[in-house]
């Protein structure tokens, strides 16, 4: 572990926060940010979303401080100040989504080097919540689980599903898979556009907040994943989606103004998940952490409940 950048003052967390560089077994520089907290009661492990970045979550982690947990966070390959896998930076661009748990690993392994307390809680969103579950099927130890609007599927009209599945395929032999997907945009979605009719958040200070994260240091910024990317989450989602529950108390919130990821497919796998609880949120839109005061603090009220319920002895 080095040292690396770490953008405090944007973060707007907790004057704990430092970042560190990584190296994944199978060679990506990725970075870590920690929140350590003196006699915290566990860590939550945050697994940000797509185009997501470490310092987004600075006010997460200043709401778990103040419940009693520190927290550590992740940029996955290709996201943040990680390694970008194509020489376009702006295009997200992943082989198989497998290898993010080689960045899984090394972030539980800097937990440790860090001495992070447990027991350990995973905090989800979005594509977080697709690696997340994946990474709960391979033991990640944490005693709980909280996702927020977890990509479990995605949101897509019906005739367009067959054309992703086949354009995805194609990728693989004629090797077009890492050109961006049809539709989407070099440019961040924050950065590029206004707060009027954005699906991610109803609250305009929050929306702000991520934009001048993206003013302020451009190399955060992601535009719009290629088109391999796209098949390996289809792939992914449809693996997962054949798998039982795991046996770990859970928490999913999910907003009713959802457009991005399949509520669907949500609201099947809570309603098979022994013990888990889905939590419709009136008037959210996809970032629940980053929506309005009220909400936020239900949020974290709510996960740290359950992280107090479950201070047992933590997973090996």
């Amino acid at each position: 572990m080095k040292p690396a950048p770490f953008f405090a003052d944007l973060a707007d967390g907790p004057g704990t926060g430092a970042a560190w560089w990584l190296t994944a077994d199978d060679g990506p520089r990725i970075r870590v940010g920690a929140w350590p907290l003196d006699g915290a009661k566990g860590t939550a492990l945050i697994f940000p979303g797509r185009t997501e970045y470490i310092e987004k979550y600075g006010r997460a982690a200043r709401d778990l401080a103040a419940r009693g947990y520190a927290t550590l966070a992740i940029d996955w390959r290709g996201q943040g100040l990680a390694d970008k896998a194509l020489d376009d930076p702006a295009t997200g661009h992943v082989e198989r989504f497998t290898d993010y748990r080689n960045d899984v690993a090394a972030a539980l392994r800097a937990a440790e080097t860090l001495d992070l307390p447990r027991p350990w809680h995973l905090i989800a969103h979005s594509m977080g919540g697709c690696i997340g579950l994946r990474a709960l099927y391979e033991g990640l130890p944490v005693n709980t689980c909280v996702f927020s609007a977890p990509m479990w599927g995605i949101t897509m009209p019906a005739r367009k599903r067959p054309v992703a599945w086949a354009l995805g395929w194609s990728t693989l032999h004629l090797r077009l898979g890492t050109a961006m997907a049809p539709g989407t945009s070099p440019r961040h979605y924050v950065a590029s556009e206004p707060f009027e009719g954005n699906p991610l958040t109803t609250d305009p200070e929050m929306f702000d907040y991520m934009r001048r994260h993206l003013e302020a240091e451009p190399a955060l910024a992601l535009g719009g994943p290629s088109i391999r990317w796209v098949y390996a989450a289809l792939s992914e989602m449809r693996n997962l989606a054949r798998r039982p529950a795991p046996g770990l108390p859970c928490l999913t919130f999910l907003g009713t103004g959802e457009t991005i990821v399949d509520p669907g497919r949500i609201r099947a796998r809570m309603a098979n998940w022994p013990g888990g609880e889905l939590r419709m949120i009136a008037g959210a839109e996809h970032e629940v952490m980053m929506e309005t005061p009220p909400i936020r603090a239900d949020f974290f009220d709510r996960a740290a409940a359950l992280f107090d319920a479950h201070r047992g002895t933590a997973p090996a």
